[in-house]
């Protein structure tokens, strides 16, 4: 009887611990919602943001919010490797609003190929963008979004200046994210990429669906999630699954570690990302 009570005793203070520690994670998770949604205004939902196919600005963003990019990348291809650098600066000059401007670089190295059938390293394009959240909803922790992205494309560095713009990328978008209890986020991302080349005077499009899944850890921004990038072009299909961290290592700097693995991609495989985020404190 004695070694019953003892037993009983034990499984109470176990479950009694537990119960304790879960309070204490969702008290630690509400606290940390709250300061990020209702110390200011307008309202604004905490979302996981994905780290390969970034938001031009949080949804919800509030005037005077700023933020640094800078992004590293390597992609294993069949005959060369391509490495990626990205440097990119969004801000928001009024509630709601976010604009982006971002230079992509890539850079080649042969694999075992002759030199001449590896691509020349090239500034990409200028990038500028703009991002309306045109829905923000607390109670239903859910944002709403359009966008539009224009890429003015850049010759290469061997042909630079001839012509210094080649072509044009217009891409508009709408992204839909919302909240699921205190850690679980979900976002959808999706639009036509229309590319146009100005030299032969022919239109491309591809349509993207990136849709993502996160997890953040109790009372910080940091977050273990899954990106499933796909891309489709008339009767072809692409997918790259991203599994992906993100830690913060400051308070106003975070670091996103991303790794690539493609589906039914025929000329890549393996990938990695890294990209370093900094968020300047502001007044407003």
């Amino acid at each position: 009887m004695k070694r019953k009570t003892t037993v009983m005793l034990i499984i109470t203070l176990a479950l009694s611990t537990y119960t304790k520690a879960q309070k204490n994670k969702s008290e630690k998770d509400s606290i940390y919602i709250h300061q990020v949604e209702d110390q200011k205004e307008p309202d604004k939902v905490l979302h996981a943001e994905p780290l390969y196919i970034d938001l031009i600005r949080d949804l919800g963003a509030r005037k005077g919010e700023k933020e640094w990019n800078l992004g590293l990348g390597l992609t294993d291809h069949l005959e060369f490797d391509s490495y990626e650098a990205l440097v990119e600066y969004e801000w928001a000059p009024i509630n709601r609003l976010g604009l982006e401007v971002e230079l992509p670089f890539t850079f080649y190295s042969p694999a075992g190929v002759a030199d001449n059938s590896v691509p020349s390293n090239k500034l990409n394009s200028i990038k500028i963008a703009a991002q309306w959240s045109f829905f923000v909803s607390e109670p239903m922790a859910t944002s709403m979004a359009l966008g539009y992205i224009n890429e003015f494309e850049l010759s290469d560095f061997k042909n630079f200046g001839n012509p210094i713009i080649k072509g044009n990328v217009y891409n508009p978008f709408l992204v839909v994210a919302k909240r699921w209890g205190n850690n679980f986020h979900s976002l959808v991302y999706t639009g036509p990429m229309i590319e146009q080349n100005f030299e032969t005077a022919t239109f491309h499009t591809t349509y993207d669906v990136n849709t993502s899944f996160h997890y953040m850890i109790t009372g910080t921004r940091n977050f273990l999630g899954v990106e499933f990038n796909k891309t489709f072009e008339q009767s072809d299909f692409d997918m790259v699954i991203r599994p992906q961290m993100r830690v913060g290592i400051a308070d106003n700097l975070m670091i996103g570690i991303v790794a690539g693995i493609p589906v039914s991609r025929e000329n890549e495989r393996l990938s990695s990302f890294l990209r370093l985020i900094w968020e300047p404190k502001h007044t407003h």
